[in-house]
């Protein structure tokens, strides 16, 4: 159990590790998440479940390497055992029986969870149009797994070194001024991607549905880190989530919450590092 079978570098700082996991595979559904702690001292890190096979008994986390915690996770290799692995948790995401058409649009790592979703509605017949983008080549991840489970397939870049150079709200915007219609809209990624995308929605009355996976913390709920306001209602990204409706999440407040824990963050990271290289100065 929890043992790494699989580990692939995806770009310069994000890894996918495929884990054994039968029990949870069992149980895992699209939008939910797991809580992997890499030893006994390590903080909790809350990962979204990118795929899952009930019959192999595999669980499949992707993650970018960010901060300290991360960094050990990449540290660990095919054989090697995760010392917590526990989930699946947070409320799957649910569509309605009327959805015929879905625009789902991921940025960077957010096409991770916004894979699963898009596989489960094609595999129930759902038309699907993808927008997935990246800082630059490297950075666009799961292009060929998008690829197939979805009708059409764009691709933008910062830089225009793959696909289009631009941002994936000017091909959302192209493609609904074309006269495509959607039942709905499915954005995954950083807090300013997702605020940009439902601008553009809002003013076409296109229901859209995002994650706030970027502000779980504990996973619990206990440590109220990712308080999210919902409607003028405080929820918790991990229990009340991490899908919900885009128009009704503040996501001024979330990003202001988000940027709290920067200088914590970069503290812990270069502790970490400067430990790493010390050890490898006094074991060489």
């Amino acid at each position: 159990m929890n043992e790494i079978l699989e580990k692939k570098q995806l770009n310069p700082t994000v890894k996918l590790m495929v884990i054994n996991s039968p029990l949870m595979a069992k149980k895992a559904k699209p939008g939910q998440f797991v809580i992997v702690r890499v030893d006994e001292k390590g903080e909790r890190i809350p990962l979204t479940i990118a795929d899952y096979d009930n019959e192999k008994g595999t669980v499949t986390i992707i993650f970018q390497e960010v901060g300290m915690s991360t960094k050990k996770l990449g540290t660990l290799d095919v054989g090697d055992k995760l010392h917590d692995f526990v989930g699946p948790l947070g409320t799957p995401v649910e569509f309605s029986k009327d959805t015929k058409r879905v625009l789902a649009i991921g940025g960077g790592v957010g096409v991770a969870p916004l894979y699963p979703k898009v596989k489960m509605l094609n595999k129930n017949g759902v038309s699907i149009d993808s927008i997935i983008g990246g800082r630059s080549a490297e950075y666009v991840i799961l292009e060929d797994e998008m690829r197939a489970v979805s009708d059409n397939l764009y691709i933008t870049t910062d830089d225009g070194s793959k696909g289009r150079k631009g941002f994936v709200t000017d091909v959302l915007k192209e493609l609904i001024e074309k006269g495509n219609k959607y039942d709905e809209v499915i954005a995954i990624g950083p807090l300013i991607m997702m605020k940009m995308v439902c601008n553009i929605t809002r003013e076409y009355n296109i229901p859209t549905m995002v994650s706030m996976n970027p502000i779980m913390i504990d996973g619990t709920g206990m440590c109220g880190g990712c308080r999210v306001t919902v409607d003028g209602e405080t929820k918790f990204a991990c229990v009340d989530g991490p899908a919900f409706d885009g128009f009704k999440v503040d996501f001024d407040e979330a990003m202001r919450r988000q940027n709290m824990y920067k200088d914590m963050e970069k503290k812990a990271l270069e502790k970490y590092e400067h430990e790493c290289k010390l050890g490898g100065i006094l074991n060489g």
